[in-house]
């Protein structure tokens, strides 16, 4: 059906906050994740296809952890708290014609083949993803700081925005590229990028359905304000890598995730950093997922791996 759900976990109970920057959000569960609201901590996160369709993956997360034992306390109740967000892939050219919700049994799935390592491009949330001319998917990258902290990002890529420059062959993230991780072209040569913007996956009515969602991670200890500042900061990376991004079309939004493994020793540079390197990581994921994405029967676009074989 060319759609599918990622699940981010952990061992414990971890610290998150959130940031929306998209006109057209839907979300699950993300009002607890403000600094003010009393929930401390989440047992998982949830990036979803299917629009509000999407959103019973969580409820399958739900569940999951429930039978794992895992969630909030409260006398003989155990209730696992998992926000999560969805993204628009209804129109990809996959078949949606089903009787019963599928996102719940594909939540549960994801949970409990939750891995360290795992695949990118066309897999997860990321299935059915597309950009303004290219196939969209599933994106990750990270990178350990001058003080020791780790950060990295989640994303499923399914922009109104270009991934690429004209063309579709330099990615407008290639500034931020480490190593050879999305081909090792380097920027594009050419200037005047952004207008005029095209794209092929605006409806025939002039309105697009489209959004990118991400959790970008730390290993450092951070309150939910400041994991609430790392999403914020974090949108950087997005805006650097999709053109343009934030429209009234997409529900672009940001998790932030700490795992509390190391204490800030100054707070205010370490934020800084952080949110910094979160912003680097997300701009080389969009980058990544696009570049990763594969070419699959009854596809509507064709792949960055399509436009650039030999």
């Amino acid at each position: 059906m060319k759609s599918g759900t990622t699940v981010l976990t952990a061992d414990a109970p971890f610290t998150a906050s959130v940031h929306v920057m998209g006109g057209a959000p839907g979300t699950r569960e993300t009002d607890l994740l403000a600094p003010d609201k009393s929930v401390a901590s989440v047992d998982a996160l949830v990036l979803s296809g299917g629009s509000a369709f999407g959103l019973e993956a969580c409820s399958g997360v739900v569940e999951g952890l429930r039978a794992m034992g895992r969630g909030f306390v409260l006398g003989s109740a155990i209730v696992p708290i998992v926000p999560g967000a969805i993204l628009f892939d209804l129109t990809n050219g996959g078949a949606k014609d089903w009787d019963t919700n599928p996102y719940s049994a594909l939540g549960r799935r994801a949970l409990e083949t939750a891995s360290a390592l795992f695949e990118i491009g066309t897999t997860g949330a990321g299935t059915g993803a597309t950009t303004a001319t290219l196939k969209g998917g599933l994106g990750s990258a990270s990178l350990v700081m001058d003080n020791g902290i780790t950060v990295g990002a989640l994303v499923a890529a399914n922009p109104f925005g270009a991934v690429t420059t004209p063309g579709s062959r330099h990615f407008f993230a290639a500034p931020y590229e480490m190593g050879d991780e999305f081909a090792g072209l380097g920027p594009d040569p050419t200037k005047g990028h952004g207008l005029p913007f095209q794209t092929k996956t605006m409806h025939g009515t002039g309105e697009g359905a489209n959004t990118t969602i991400a959790i970008v991670a730390t290993d450092a200890a951070l309150d939910k304000a400041q994991c609430q500042r790392m999403a914020i900061a974090a949108h950087d990376g997005m805006a650097r890598a999709v053109v343009p991004s934030h429209t009234p079309m997409d529900g672009d939004l940001v998790f932030a995730a700490a795992m509390g493994a190391k204490p800030l020793k100054n707070p205010l540079p370490d934020l800084s950093l952080i949110g910094h390197g979160a912003a680097l990581c997300l701009a080389r994921a969009i980058a990544r997922a696009v570049y990763a994405a594969t070419p699959k029967p009854g596809d509507l676009l064709p792949s960055w791996q399509d436009l650039s074989a030999p």
